[in-house]
């Protein structure tokens, strides 16, 4: 049977000695931020993860989700009775409004606490996770009459929420979308048409749920400027506040899924339902996007949650498994047989993985923190640098991270062998759950598009000097400390490959895009390298300062170093072989007509 434990050392660790967040104890919010608050919060939120939500993981992945003949939607065994008990001890109002029914926590806090989540019950996690995103939208570009109408209801957790863009016909090309909105000469839309894919779209948790929908009204422009977005309750929401009539939106199937069988994907129909214009109309676009990001950041931690549970059960399995010998000779020579750990291979897989999580956890928990700076740094200044580099970043946290994410969680799956494919491991569910985040929310080649074709160019390249300067400056101060040099060195040297690949788009991709297009997955990747290296200095630099202090958690802090220098030593040499193939160009992979791709 998996196991799994919430890594609140190393979160503390990050939050508190790396980033150091009681710097910004003056900011609004931060204030409650202090380190035992941080502690109690984690240490609560892992006993409820694994006590609570763990043990129903493999349940809702057998059970799945059920539909009934009138369109109402059963969740897994115990999944309302969690929900219920993860509404009352507030989990969901960390960082939302306090003037909102939240506790306005920095988002931080609550990112630290989502991981946890995404670990111990991904397709649970979902549910309350669209609801923040919901959230999201509705704060930035609803009017005050629906912030107070729908908001409370819905971080308290007593309503849910979900984003709905995609339609059978398209996915990424949102212009294609053919719900309409037709003006009812109230104030309100008739909404009518068919989206699918929809996380949580009908479910038995929550008394309400407050779907936010794209459609176009009559004679909007029939592309991606003339979308609109909608609230769309599935109960009417009166002017008391109590719930009114059920509204004309039904769940019409559950998809059959790969993974992630504990969470309600819906086919939703929409006939004519009473939806509410957020925001401008013919702007809906720019409103989900607020919601959508939300989103991508949220899936970059799922593959984080995915990889780390994996990761967890992969070390146990080694430790307690004996097959062969050590290369080096026996190791335990009163049993027939070496534990696992001997093996460099199976070493391999398992520091790529240490690596890569506790990197990457540094990297969501420093974007997070960019997050709450473009609304809380004291300067203009400051609030536009944390801007341009969560933007920057955010397709490298979803892309780079779950493609990371679920490789991690497939080498983790090999760690056990046969036993790895075998259900009742629970290896294969993380592979299969792993899956998904790679695909939604923006597919992983829409990210890196998104991060060569639109962020690089933005406001004159702005973002991406803003990053060079952070990486650059780092280093320079780092290579002061000869414990730190050489990692600092390498670090320079990726970084340098990252903006010579920038350079080579600069010269190449205005004469044929296609040469962007076909190195934009291999650029993304690097700025993931040269983003989990920046935090590996960081890590590094405070490792030493504890050890330095006379901290008498050494061990700890010497494992950190350790990993710093493989991760030097394995992943940064990536960057260099994946510029060459950027600057390969596009024209092998251009080269071949359709219908050579046939079989022969």
């Amino acid at each position: 049977m998996p196991q799994y434990q919430a890594p609140i050392n190393d979160s503390k660790f990050i939050l508190n000695e790396v980033l150091k967040i009681d710097r910004f104890s003056n900011l609004p919010g931060f204030e409650n931020a202090a380190p035992d608050m941080i502690e109690a919060i984690l240490t609560e939120g892992g006993k409820f993860v694994q006590n609570v939500l763990f043990p129903l993981n493999q349940v809702g992945d057998l059970e799945g989700c059920t539909r009934h003949a009138d369109g109402s939607v059963t969740t897994p065994t115990g999944f309302k009775a969690a929900y219920q008990q993860y509404c009352e001890a507030g989990w969901g109002t960390l960082s939302a409004p306090e003037e909102f029914g939240g506790q306005g926590m920095p988002h931080i806090v609550s990112m630290a606490f989502e991981e946890f989540m995404a670990s111990s019950n991904m397709a649970f996690a979902m549910y309350p996770g669209l609801t923040h995103g919901a959230v999201s939208s509705i704060l930035a570009k609803g009017s005050e009459e629906q912030k107070a109408k729908y908001v409370p209801n819905m971080v308290s957790g007593k309503w849910g929420g979900t984003m709905n863009l995609t339609e059978p016909h398209c996915g990424t090309d949102l212009g294609l979308i053919r719900t309409k909105a037709v003006p009812n000469g109230d104030g309100s839309h008739a909404v009518t048409g068919m989206k699918i894919f929809i996380s949580s779209g009908e479910h038995d948790m929550t008394e309400n749920i407050i779907h936010l929908v794209l459609a176009k009204t009559p004679d909007a422009p029939d592309n991606v400027k003339g979308i609109s977005l909608f609230i769309v309750p599935k109960f009417l929401v009166n002017d008391d506040g109590s719930l009114g009539a059920r509204n004309a939106v039904s769940c019409g199937s559950i998809e059959h899924k790969m993974g992630i069988h504990g969470n309600s994907t819906c086919v939703m129909n929409y006939d004519g339902a009473t939806g509410y214009l957020v925001g401008e109309e013919n702007k809906g676009l720019a409103a989900m996007f607020i919601m959508m990001n939300v989103a991508r950041l949220g899936v970059g931690q799922q593959g984080l949650g995915l990889a780390e549970v994996a990761y967890q059960n992969a070390v146990h399995y080694a430790n307690d498994r004996r097959q062969g010998r050590a290369l080096t000779g026996t190791k335990d020579a009163h049993e027939k047989a070496d534990t696992l750990f001997v093996h460099p291979d199976v070493r391999r897989m398992l520091m790529d993985a240490k690596a890569f999580t506790e990197g990457f956890r540094a990297l969501c928990l420093w974007g997070a923190l960019q997050a709450d700076l473009i609304h809380k740094a004291q300067t203009e200044e400051e609030r536009l640098t944390a801007d341009d580099l969560l933007s920057l970043l955010t397709p490298v946290i979803k892309g780079y991270g779950t493609d990371k994410g679920y490789e991690i969680a497939t080498n983790a799956q090999q760690v056990f062998g046969g036993h790895g494919y075998i259900g009742e491991w629970g290896m294969e569910q993380y592979v299969r759950d792993a899956r998904i985040t790679m695909i939604y929310e923006g597919a992983n080649g829409v990210q890196a598009m998104d991060l060569v074709g639109r962020k690089l160019a933005q406001k004159g390249g702005r973002a991406v000097q803003a990053f060079f300067k952070v990486v650059d400056e780092e280093c320079e101060a780092a290579k002061s400390n000869e414990k730190l040099a050489d990692f600092a060195s390498r670090l320079e040297k990726t970084n340098g490959e990252l903006k010579a690949a920038t350079m080579w788009f600069m010269q190449n991709g205005m004469a044929n895009p296609d040469n962007v297009g076909a190195g934009a997955h291999h650029y993304m990747h690097i700025m993931g390298i040269v983003a989990l290296g920046l935090q590996w200095l960081r890590m590094s630099q405070a490792a030493i300062e504890a050890l330095d202090s006379g901290h008498d958690n050494v061990a700890f802090y010497e494992t950190k170093l350790v990993t710093a220098r493989y991760f030097s030593e394995r992943f940064m040499p990536e960057a260099g072989a994946l510029r060459r193939k950027i600057e390969a160009g596009s024209e092998a992979i251009m080269a071949l007509a359709p219908e050579m791709f046939a079989v022969a």
